[in-house]
C-alpha cells in the first residue's frame, strides 16, 4: 500500500492504528484542510473517512487476489473546527463477501464529534 504521493500526504493524514475492522488515523486542521472560511473543509472530512474505511478493508482482503475501492459515502459534518487535530474512528458494520460497510466518527482533541460518515468499500477481484 503507498501512502506517499497521495492524497493521504497532502492531506497530513497518520495512520495510528490498524486492527482487524477498526482502523484510527488522525488530520490536522490547518490551510491544507480549511475551507475558504477557515474552519475544516467538509470534502477533507470526507476524505479522512474514507481513507479509514478503504484501508480497514485493504487489511480484511486477499491481497493476491482482491482489492478494495470506496463504493460510496455520506457524511453529516456537526461541529466546526478551526484548527488543531480530528481523528476519524472506523468501525467494520458489515463484512460481506463483495462489500463491506464502515461506520466513521471524526472527533476532536476534546472526543467532541466533528462529523460522522457511513462508507461502503466494493471488493473486487484482480486476478
Amino acid at each position: 500500500m503507498k501512502l506517499e504521493n497521495t492524497l493521504i500526504e497532502t492531506l497530513g493524514i497518520e495512520i495510528k492504528t490498524v486492527e482487524e475492522g477498526r482502523v484510527i488515523a488522525t488530520m490536522p486542521v490547518d490551510a491544507r484542510t480549511h475551507q475558504p472560511f477557515g474552519v475544516l473543509h467538509g470534502g477533507a472530512s470526507v476524505a479522512l473517512a474514507e481513507t479509514v474505511a478503504s484501508i480497514g478493508s485493504y487489511f480484511l482482503v486477499d491481497h493476491e487476489t482482491e482489492s478494495c475501492a470506496g463504493l460510496e459515502i455520506n457524511a453529516n459534518h456537526v461541529r466546526p473546527k478551526k484548527e488543531g487535530i480530528v481523528t476519524a474512528i472506523a468501525t467494520i458494520l458489515h463484512r460481506g463477501r463483495t462489500t463491506m460497510v464502515w461506520d466513521i466518527k471524526i472527533v476532536d482533541e476534546e472526543e467532541k464529534l466533528i462529523s460522522v460518515s457511513r462508507c461502503t468499500v466494493a471488493v473486487f477481484k484482480i486476478k
